[in-house]
């Protein structure tokens, strides 16, 4: 139960919560309607059993014209004087009820919406009409409930009016999720939905603000690099040939391969970016990813099934570039394999599991052992690509072989 509050919306709980009130009341109102009506009837038979006790009580009194229409003022009733209707009454009316008193004989009779009272006492008789509306106490319980009713109906849409922001501060998160970094929240109102959408506008303009300081210091500082790193290679070749020469072209490598790598990074974790989809051969995509890497192919196995996937070639290109180097890189024998189908692509290298779950690589700058080269941005870049992609990257060590697999 508690679940199940907290999954659903507050529209969809408001909505549920009213019309629960709604037909409690309803179902309230009729009850009571039933109760009032069988009570009303009681008091309606007690009502005529007075006018009944007192009418063949005092009919030998012989009670003047005055007193009998000041009487018959005050129970509401009137005689029916003409004997045709009398007997119109008595022979289409239906009994609704009857008694017998030390006073004489009472009875009820109904045609349609009218009561009549019919006494009778040693050959005194007299027939009376029930003049009382029966339906003004029905007429004002259904009006409280109508006005209870207007009431909640009111309260129902001034809380929906109340809480229709929120509905729209939640497609303008979405939006800024989507990554419409130029979303602006409109909210106006001083109250507490007002309050949380001013917040969350400040959020999104310091989150802005912090991207754009992050890449242009990223832009800026590859930018600045480049030029040492440029003018620093072509100084080298003027070296003579030896060790400290080829130590120092491999550090300049590694200088250009971590900006392009920071690059990619940028790339990816754009809000705005989007890949280019294309049809593309796989073979095609595997030998660019293999001309990306600093190995012999000798060492790469490639198992392929010459299939054409649509993808973005770029990022495929990278990703399986980033695997086969990692496969190569912690492999026990330098070499690694590719195999592929039309749902999956896997790279397979032999040597021990993977210290920490998987979870724990796809974060920046993490690596197996710090001895090792890199920078430990293989599988973050992979695992971004993966999510633009639409794949899901999967790992298992399996008969001394560590599996990497995309899962397309």
């Amino acid at each position: 139960m508690r679940r199940i509050m907290r999954n659903i919306s507050v529209n969809a709980f408001v909505n549920t919560l009213f019309s629960l009130v709604l037909s409690l009341l309803l179902t309230a109102l009729y009850f009571f309607i039933s109760w009032d009506k069988e009570r009303q009837r009681l008091d309606e038979i007690t009502r005529y059993k007075l006018i009944s006790n007192h009418l063949l009580s005092t009919a030998q009194l012989n009670p003047t014209k005055e007193e009998k229409e000041k009487f018959y003022e005050e129970f509401y009733v009137k005689p029916v004087s003409i004997n045709e209707s009398r007997l119109l009454i008595l022979s289409k009316g239906k009994v609704t009820f009857g008694s017998n008193s030390v006073y004489g004989q009472m009875q009820i009779f109904s045609i349609g919406e009218n009561q009549y009272i019919y006494l009778q006492r040693y050959g005194y008789n007299l027939m009376l009409k029930d003049t009382k509306s029966k339906s003004l106490r029905l007429h004002i319980t259904i009006l409280v409930a109508v006005l209870i009713a207007l009431l909640f109906i009111f309260l129902y849409i001034g809380i929906i009016r109340k809480l229709a922001p929120l509905k729209k501060l939640n497609n303008q998160i979405e939006e800024f999720a989507n990554g419409n970094m130029n979303i602006k929240i409109t909210q106006k109102s001083n109250d507490e939905i007002g309050q949380i959408a001013q917040s969350f506008d400040n959020a999104i303009h310091h989150i802005r603000t912090l991207l754009d300081s992050k890449n242009l210091f990223m832009r800026n500082m590859m930018h600045e690099l480049k030029t040492p790193i440029t003018r620093g290679r072509i100084a080298i070749e003027m070296v003579e040939d030896g060790i400290s020469k080829q130590t120092l072209i491999r550090s300049f490598e590694r200088m250009n391969e971590l900006i392009s790598e920071l690059a990619h990074v940028e790339r990816l974790t754009t809000q705005n970016f989007s890949p280019r989809m294309d049809s593309a051969n796989i073979n095609e995509i595997i030998n660019d990813s293999i001309n990306l890497l600093f190995y012999d192919k000798e060492k790469i196995k490639v198992q392929t099934e010459n299939e054409t996937l649509v993808t973005d070639t770029k990022l495929l290109t990278l990703a399986i570039k980033n695997l086969l180097d990692n496969a190569l890189k912690y492999s026990n024998n330098e070499s690694a394999t590719i195999i592929t189908n039309p749902d999956m692509i896997q790279i397979i290298s032999t040597g021990k599991s993977l210290e920490y779950p998987l979870s724990y690589y796809l974060e920046p700058f993490t690596q197996e052992e710090k001895r090792n080269t890199g920078f430990g941005l293989g599988l973050y870049i992979v695992h971004n690509i993966a999510q633009r992609l639409h794949y899901k990257l999967n790992y298992y060590h399996k008969n001394g072989s560590n599996i990497f697999e995309l899962r397309l």
